[in-house]
């Protein structure tokens, strides 16, 4: 049988207090928000690529907290570190020079990250390596990128869930689909920013989705989410009730396949995350 997990895009939120926290709840909202999830996405630990710095790995006393705050039968989605999956340092403007990241793609550096991780190894869920949109600059075709790919999973530590997450659109055709299930890889759909809509996508290439897979709800417009609630998620401001009635579908021939699969939302989808997952729920 099946597994859905539904979660949001991390939980460090005060306006979250009167939907899922309590006003004791400030001390520790993660052993809070799992009283009413199965699952959460970490993305703190993927920002960890900076100039002139030694790439940012988990702090160990962190990991424990995170442990020790949720009960056995919860598991993270984690985003493993942008030091690994960013080709070059980020390139704020149009002007300078692009310069390459040493270590795209290392497998040394990600065994590092797997030991920072070690104590929460019960609980992962899936590892998701996020590509941001690759310009001709960065990655000169979809075929240099698999082929990358193809190399580094080849070194991949087995034992873990490892999904992948492109944000090139024109990546996404039956070569990509059909190299990533190759590999043994899962799939990441992301709704929102630029991508094309994740319902179609799946229609057409289905048969590639084989036993998991992660659906991240994020939007289109961030900064236009942020202005609309001032940073003050509490509350549905952009209702996507087609979208949602369309995943319901999704997640229902998903289960009748026999597939697992992580919804993970964000605040800047609809405006609140928990409260999507309860319209979402309420369909289901």
């Amino acid at each position: 049988m099946s597994q859905l997990k539904f979660g949001t895009c991390s939980w460090k939120y005060d306006s979250w207090q009167g939907i899922i926290y309590s006003d004791a709840a400030r001390q520790n909202y993660l052993k809070e928000y799992a009283r009413h999830f199965n699952t959460v996405e970490i993305d703190q630990w993927f920002w960890s690529l900076f100039p002139g710095k030694n790439p940012a790995m988990p702090r160990g006393d962190t990991v424990h907290e995170y442990v020790t705050s949720v009960p056995e039968n919860f598991k993270f989605s984690v985003k493993v570190p942008n030091s690994i999956t960013l080709t070059h340092y980020y390139h704020r403007g149009n002007t300078g020079p692009l310069i390459e990241n040493p270590n795209f793609l290392s497998q040394s550096l990600f065994e590092l990250f797997l030991d920072s991780v070690v104590p929460m190894r019960e609980k992962l869920g899936p590892l998701i390596f996020q590509f941001e949109y690759l310009n001709k600059q960065k990655m000169p075709s979809q075929a240099v990128f698999l082929d990358r790919i193809v190399k580094f999973v080849s070194g991949l530590p087995p034992g873990f869930s490892y999904f992948i997450e492109t944000r090139n659109p024109n990546y996404l055709d039956e070569k990509y689909f059909k190299t990533i299930g190759d590999l043994n890889l899962r799939l990441v759909f992301l709704q929102g920013y630029y991508m094309p809509d994740i319902f179609g996508i799946y229609q057409k290439y289905e048969q590639y989705i084989k036993d998991a897979v992660v659906i991240r709800l994020h939007g289109p417009d961030r900064q236009g989410m942020e202005k609309q609630t001032n940073g003050v998620w509490n509350k549905i401001v952009a209702p996507k009730d087609h979208e949602l009635q369309a995943l319901a579908q999704m997640l229902r021939t998903l289960d009748e396949r026999n597939v697992d699969a992580y919804i993970n939302v964000n605040n800047h989808y609809e405006g609140c995350a928990p409260l999507t997952i309860q319209r979402l729920k309420a369909l289901l």
